[in-house]
């Protein structure tokens, strides 16, 4: 019985994938699904343990499978704006396809359920904070002095200190974290860049958009922001170094400013011991020879 139920919930799978398969990747959204009488399965786990094994299967088979994240809401407001009846599984299919050009997605390479749903759930965030961050931005509108693009001139001045700061990094893999509190809602976006044998850096271009953007932000808005850099090269100590949103630049911070930020617990204000072999230092100099590009007054 177990046996014929594992493939009846296999070939249920199979009808609702064509390419893409949309993922419910908590319990919540699972129970949220659950609602609707076509949706056949009852435990979080086992549909995670069949999502799994499909996509095995169809990796096997040399079918490249896209995961997408399955949000139930946005799912229930797509029928109602659609005019579609959310209780089919023809509609959950078509809010899929939709899924793989317009929602968060990442390829399945092979890699276990453990890591691909953080993974999505990482992604999801990613491209939310990019767009929050870009409807800010564009709601900025025009200076008026000068009737520049506030927003744009920002991102162009943003792209320039993203570039400065990893030029003038240390061989490695760095990792840099950028925060803006300023805002409605806090932004933190991370970008992690590794270096191949060669020299040469390489990075997500979605992950550096989204970097960029919210750097814009930060600057556009004056702050508060900061970004921290951490740069890992084999053999040597880790070294952890950043900047605080001043104006419309940078203002560099002092090894004593980074080592506090790093060492006291936020919630608590409690000292935390310092990590082994890490150097807290001051930012090497961007190098600027004259005023960054972008809009200034």
């Amino acid at each position: 019985m177990a046996h014929t139920d594992h493939q009846t919930m296999r070939r249920v799978l199979r009808r609702e994938i064509a390419g893409t398969i949309g993922l419910l990747t908590d319990e919540h959204d699972f129970r949220a699904m659950r609602r609707y009488r076509s949706f056949t399965f009852s435990d979080h786990t086992a549909y995670l343990r069949q999502v799994e094994d499909l996509l095995k299967t169809r990796a096997a088979q040399g079918s490249h499978t896209t995961v997408a994240l399955f949000d139930p809401q946005e799912y229930a407001e797509y029928c109602t704006d659609a005019g579609l009846d959310p209780d089919i599984q023809s509609s959950r299919t078509r809010f899929t396809a939709e899924l793989a050009t317009t929602g968060p997605t990442i390829p399945y390479d092979g890699q276990p359920m453990a890591d691909l749903v953080p993974a999505l759930v990482d992604e999801a965030v990613r491209q939310a904070t990019w767009e929050y961050a870009s409807t800010l931005l564009a709601r900025l509108g025009a200076c008026a002095s000068c009737g520049e693009d506030i927003g744009r001139a920002a991102f162009v001045r943003a792209s320039h200190f993203l570039v400065r700061i990893l030029e003038t990094a240390q061989q490695g893999d760095r990792h840099l974290v950028c925060s803006v509190t300023g805002t409605p809602e806090a932004l933190v976006s991370v970008l992690h860049t590794e270096e191949d044998t060669d020299g040469a850096t390489h990075l997500d271009e979605a992950e550096a958009l989204e970097f960029t953007t919210v750097l814009a932000l930060g600057l556009a808005t004056q702050g508060p922001g900061g970004l921290v850099m951490r740069t890992s090269t084999p053999g040597a100590p880790d070294r952890i170094y950043g900047w605080r949103m001043r104006g419309e630049g940078l203002e560099p911070l002092t090894a004593g400013e980074v080592f506090d930020a790093y060492c006291t617990d936020i919630d608590s204000g409690d000292l935390i011991s310092p990590e082994s072999d890490v150097d807290y230092c001051v930012p090497p100099d961007l190098g600027d020879t004259g005023p960054t590009p972008g809009h200034h007054h």
